[in-house]
């Protein structure tokens, strides 16, 4: 059940681009706090369903605080600064590491040659997704953003194995939500200009995002990696971008592409070849002349 939990987050992180279609307009460090703030809210909410108290101090040690904000935070602080310093289409592509990062992360020794080659071909997959019939043309100019979109895959990847060992209480990701939503805020103040007169759809969008991809999928990912199997996860989070554009391509805001086809059947094959079981040893029968 652990699992299920895991592969519904990354379910949710894959309706991240269509729901950002109804907040377009707002920027994203105000978008950002407005989702992590509904994300804190839905701590206290199940409290009070609960009739739990719902103030009761979070268990959280200094490291676990110091990286689950770096997660969470970071993450999203140096994409949004990567994406004002290189394409998108780069960007994207080198944060999508993190799900190769993962998976040889969570591995041992006997399965790493595994890991590695499932991830190769999941990256591949992803590279098909992104780029689509664009031409990827890494420039030396953009190196700051490529470094921050690398740093992203190093935080998330860290973050979530990080989570995969850590003993905090899965209802701490809402403290830690409550803490990025203020810093989100800040970063709002110091590094954007914008107005809180949402529109209807607007607000929308922004609750769906704090429910879903933005907010509720970090509980969920949580649950998944501390009791689920971390190394399928690893490898189904390779499909995020790709149930990304299938539901573009539903909603008709993007076309259908071959390109999503061999991106499932590599992503499909690497999470195959990285979670096929070992074979066990055959037991050497006694002599008996």
């Amino acid at each position: 059940m652990a699992t299920l939990f895991g592969i519904l987050a990354v379910l949710l992180w894959g309706m991240l681009a269509l729901l950002g279609t109804f907040t377009t307009r707002l920027p994203p460090f105000q978008l950002l706090a407005i989702c992590f703030c509904i994300s804190a809210l839905l701590m206290f909410g199940k409290r009070l369903y609960r009739r739990e108290p719902v103030f009761t101090r979070p268990g959280l040690t200094l490291p676990q605080w110091l990286i689950g904000i770096t997660g969470l935070f970071g993450f999203h602080f140096c994409y949004f600064l990567a994406l004002r310093r290189a394409p998108a289409i780069d960007v994207s592509l080198i944060v999508y590491i993190w799900p190769l990062l993962l998976a040889l992360f969570v591995a041992n020794r006997q399965t790493v040659l595994k890991a590695l080659a499932g991830g190769i071909l999941g990256f591949i997959g992803i590279a098909l997704i992104i780029t689509g019939d664009s031409s990827l043309a890494l420039d030396q100019a953009h190196w700051t953003g490529y470094l921050l979109a690398m740093c992203c895959a190093f935080i998330w990847s860290s973050y979530s194995f990080y989570l995969s060992r850590s003993d905090n209480s899965v209802e701490d990701i809402g403290w830690l939500s409550a803490a990025v939503a203020i810093l989100a805020l800040l970063a709002h103040l110091g590094l954007e200009s914008g107005q809180w007169q949402l529109s209807g759809t607007e607000w929308l969008g922004a609750l769906l995002l704090g429910l879903g991809p933005v907010g509720g999928a970090f509980y969920l990912w949580d649950i998944g990696l501390k009791r689920g199997n971390k190394s399928l996860l690893a490898s189904f989070s390779f499909s995020a971008p790709l149930i990304s554009s299938v539901l573009l391509a539903l909603a008709g805001i993007n076309d259908w592409s071959m390109n999503i086809i061999i991106a499932l059947g590599l992503i499909f094959t690497g999470a195959l070849i990285n979670n096929w079981p070992k074979r066990a040893p055959r037991l050497s029968q006694p002599d008996t002349a």
